[in-house]
């Protein structure tokens, strides 16, 4: 979805920034509280790190919940969220905020999406997870039409030659769905890493192993030193091979999975209380030092902070209730509702399950 500068800012409650675990939980509970939220985040997906560094990986200290990978449980979350369809605008890193005259607080992010809202949750787990790039000065003007570091539909790399460059699980899971794709005809996937070693399972390893057998998927050992263009197209990588010598690896399409690295980003420029990098806030409401900003899962701080899914889940409850005293100042806090006896919650989360979020 694009944005014009001159559209007016979408409106909401509660910006939470922040897809992950601790963010769409915040989500159901503002939900609880009357509360609309819109969800924001810098990867194309929702779930933050349980989605990004282990979907598959068990985790064992949900409460009531023995085992579930980090996949199954924002699969759960979303299912949660789903009777009060928070928009989620993916593939956003939020760049500007600012105070209004009227006290609410706009967001802008790097795509010009404009979010005006009465309160911010910035859930952003460590920071925001941004890809690690290629490091070579003007690559990035060919992005997104030939560089790619979150994999395409199949139709814009169909008939092209590939470069897949990475040597993770991400990687390599790549080059094997797409050499797979080929399947048939002549290998144009090329995987690409400093060296013939690889930090993946080894099955997928096995399989990359013997797809290269097979001649379905290319493989070249070497390190990215520049590149080549012609007519305003990428054409080729210079790699620099085991023996020193540098030569151009020709290619239509470009995808780098190097991994993800948080950043705190823009966040650090927002004049918020930090302490070693993270929010100082207050363990009544999760408050940072801005009234109305609030800091809830990894990013925060505070005496006896535990890094914990489950203790982001509790401090989402708790900023919940701050937002809304925040938001409607003049009136009295409702009374704690609970679910297993209210029956205005029970017709709330019973009655559009399927709705889900809009991804934006």
């Amino acid at each position: 979805m694009s944005h014009a500068a001159h559209d007016p800012p979408l409106e909401t409650d509660v910006a939470v920034i922040g897809a992950g675990p601790v963010g769409l939980f915040a989500v159901f509970q503002l939900g609880l509280l009357g509360l609309s939220a819109q969800v924001i985040d810098a990867l194309p997906h929702v779930g933050g790190q349980p989605a990004a560094l282990y979907a598959d990986k068990p985790i064992y200290d949900i409460p009531a919940v023995p085992v579930c990978s980090g996949q199954a449980l924002i699969d759960a979350l979303m299912a949660q969220i789903a009777p009060f369809a928070p928009p989620l605008h993916l593939g956003h890193l939020v760049e500007q905020l600012q105070r209004q005259p009227d006290g609410r607080l706009l967001l802008q992010t790097q795509r010009g999406l404009r979010l005006l809202a009465r309160a911010v949750f910035i859930a952003a787990g460590v920071g925001a997870f941004v890809p690690r790039r290629l490091k070579l000065a003007g690559l990035e003007a060919f992005e997104p039409r030939q560089l790619f570091h979150h994999a395409p539909d199949d139709a814009q790399l169909a008939g092209q030659r590939v470069v897949v460059v990475g040597g993770g699980e991400p990687a390599l899971a790549q080059a094997i769905r797409l050499a797979t794709l080929a399947a048939g005809g002549p290998a144009r996937v090329t995987l690409l890493h400093r060296r013939d070693g690889f930090q993946a399972d080894p099955a997928t390893e096995a399989a990359v192993r013997a797809l290269r057998a097979a001649g379905r998927l290319g493989f070249v050992a070497g390190q990215v030193t520049g590149f080549e263009q012609a007519g305003g197209c990428l054409t080729a990588l210079l790699v620099m091979g085991p023996d020193g010598a540098t030569t151009p690896l020709a290619l239509d399409r470009l995808l780098v999975q190097q991994g993800l690295s948080p950043r705190l980003g823009p966040v650090a420029d927002w004049q918020l209380a930090l302490e070693r990098k993270q929010l100082v806030v207050d363990t009544a409401r999760f408050q940072t030092s801005a009234p109305g900003i609030f800091a809830i899962g990894d990013i925060n701080t505070y005496p006896g902070k535990k890094k914990l899914i489950l203790c982001g889940f509790h401090e989402a409850t708790l900023a919940a209730w701050g937002a809304r005293a925040h938001i409607h100042p003049r009136t009295d806090e409702p009374p704690l509702e609970y679910t297993t006896s209210s029956t205005r919650l029970q017709r709330l989360l019973a009655g559009a399950g399927a709705a889900g979020g809009q991804a934006g």
